[in-house]
This record gives structure tokens, C-alpha cells and sequence, in this order.
């Protein structure tokens, strides 16, 4: 069985995760050229941001709807990324997940393995007794019976089979700060969160818990906890 160590940086600043990931990436892909010891199949990171855009590699900044004024009054940030997809929202009360994983070690399938991520969103739904399901050509995980609205959005990037970024759950957070933005650059169709379609506060240490015991599941991995990274 695999071993993945992980680390949950609590609150943190988007642009810290993104270097700790980057820093993580290099040194994963530096241990496969000289072919060390790579007893190690990865990180898993857990954290939560402050106020922040973030732009995909490929993404039509025209899906950002404030300019750098507004950003600074709603306390926001923004980034244009290395990372697919389009625009995306990140803040308190949102669940954001980065496996920086050796595919190496599982398969080198980059569409398997964003399917293994909506796997896992959709197993912790289960667990609340909420349907989460695929949209065909859209990369996240949605509800909804009439109205399909996402509750988790899903971008990465693949460097020599070792991924980074990953998934954002929304759980308790402020769902204003979606109308600021196209999500994912999709005009049509809304974002929710779990506190939203509960109809009460979540407790986010319960979701992180079950978002851990899944990825243990559906990667089948053992996960290390570790102090620093």
C-alpha cells in the first residue's frame, strides 16, 4: 500500500500553499531523475484561504467581474495560475484539498484521476445523505434535481505524472463572493454549499475527517501525518 503524508495547513495564504506545493512538486520530480529512494508516494494538503480569485492557465479573465478597486474592497486577492480550468472562488469556510501525488505510484491517467477526486467528493455527500453527481464535459462535482448547482470545483496540474492544485469544497462559506465571477467560466448554472442544501452550519472538522478516511479509500493509501513539509 502507498503512503501519502499529510499536512493540514489550516488557514493559510493562497500564494504560501501554492509555493509549499510548487516546492513539493520540484523535489517529488528531482527524486524520480536521480532516481532515489521514492518510498514516498506524496502529499496531501488540507487548508482553507482568505478572499481569493484564481484564473486557470486557460481561462478568459473577462470571467472576473471586479477590477483591482473592488477586489480591495471585498478584502480579495488575485491570481492567474498554472493550473486547467477557468475561474474559481476561495475563502473561509471552504474546504480547498491539494494531493500533490506520484501517479507513478497509482496510474498515469490524468482523466482517471480527476474522476478518483469526484469519487471522493461524491463519497462524502453520501455520508450527508446529498446526491452529488458528474456533469458530462464538466469537471467538479454537482446537485440538484431541477437546477444543477456546483459544490465542489475541481483544477490540476500534472508535472511528469506528479500532480498539484486540486479540489474546493464548499462547506460553510460566503456564496456571495461567487457573484463576483463566471464559476469555472460556466454563465448557466449556480454554486451551492453543503451548509446551504443541510439548511444549517456544518462542522468543517467532521467534512475534513470525512474527506480523509475517502482519499484513504478510493487511493487506497495509507496517509502519515506529519508536522512539517
Amino acid at each position: 500500500m502507498n503512503t501519502v503524508f499529510f499536512k493540514n495547513l489550516g488557514i493559510v495564504d493562497f500564494k504560501h500553499a501554492w509555493d509549499t506545493q510548487e516546492s513539493i512538486l520540484n523535489n517529488l520530480i528531482e527524486k524520480k531523475r536521480s532516481k532515489k529512494n521514492r518510498s514516498c508516494a506524496g502529499y496531501l494538503l488540507f487548508c482553507q484561504h482568505p478572499h481569493v480569485y484564481t484564473l486557470g492557465k486557460s481561462g478568459d479573465y473577462s470571467n472576473l467581474l471586479l477590477n483591482n478597486k473592488e477586489l480591495s474592497d471585498k478584502n480579495a486577492s488575485f491570481y492567474k495560475i498554472n493550473r486547467g480550468g477557468d475561474i474559481t472562488y476561495h475563502g473561509p469556510g471552504q474546504l480547498v484539498i491539494y494531493p500533490i501525488f506520484d501517479l507513478d505510484f497509482f496510474f498515469t491517467d490524468i482523466h482517471k484521476y480527476l474522476r478518483f477526486l469526484e469519487d471522493i467528493v461524491i463519497g462524502v455527500l453520501s455520508d450527508y445523505s446529498v446526491f452529488g453527481e458528474r456533469i458530462a464535459g464538466s469537471t467538479g462535482v454537482w446537485i440538484g434535481e431541477k437546477e444543477k448547482k456546483k459544490i465542489c470545483a475541481i483544477g490540476v496540474r500534472a508535472s511528469r505524472w506528479v500532480t498539484m492544485h486540486g479540489l474546493a469544497f464548499n462547506i460553510n462559506v460566503n456564496l456571495e463572493y461567487f457573484n463576483n465571477i463566471v464559476p469555472c467560466g460556466i454563465s448557466d448554472k449556480g454554486v451551492t454549499s453543503l451548509n446551504k442544501v443541510l439548511g444549517s452550519t456544518v462542522n468543517f472538522k467532521d467534512v475534513e475527517k470525512k474527506f480523509y478516511n475517502q482519499f484513504k479509500k478510493v487511493f487506497n493509501i495509507n496517509i502519515e501525518d506529519v508536522e512539517k513539509i
